[in-house]
């Protein structure tokens, strides 16, 4: 039983990956599309500034994309989840919806807010805790360096 559970699992990432890449392709083929069209385009100004966010919003989501395939790659991989990955796809995520915001309530941004600093402190955290401790944090003198003067 348990064999086939994990064919099952290896087989739902490997069709995770392959929906992941379809959509990936066809947002890259928007982009693509989007960004002809604005600068072929006759008007005054090449790019306005929807056509722009648009853009934005389009390679905000081709790099999440990017990144979630990094991190089912690396479970096939390894086995193991990058919690400092998925952190830093949730803070694209999150700038993403900051910068595609047109209108909201004080109580919205008030919860993005606090979205984006309990983010940010998690791979703040994650990432002091994968450093090696220095020597001088420890109150320990540093390695004496034998070196001959000429």
């Amino acid at each position: 039983m348990r064999r086939f559970v994990g064919r099952f699992e290896h087989f739902t990432y490997i069709v995770l990956i392959i929906f992941l890449i379809v959509l990936l392709f066809f947002t890259l083929v928007e982009l693509g599309w989007t960004v002809s069209t604005g600068l072929f385009e006759e008007s005054v100004y090449r790019l306005g500034s929807h056509e722009l966010f648009n853009l934005l919003g389009y390679f905000l989501l081709v790099l999440i994309g990017l990144e979630l395939l990094e991190t089912i790659k690396a479970y096939l991989d390894r086995r193991e989840f990058h919690v400092e990955v998925i952190l830093l796809v949730a803070i694209i995520a999150i700038a993403r919806k900051v910068i595609l915001l047109d209108t909201s309530t004080a109580g919205e941004l008030i919860g993005i807010a606090l979205i984006i600093i309990a983010l940010c402190c998690g791979y703040y955290l994650i990432r002091r805790a994968g450093r090696p401790h220095s020597f001088l944090s420890d109150n320990c003198t540093p390695p004496s360096r034998d070196t001959e003067e000429p």
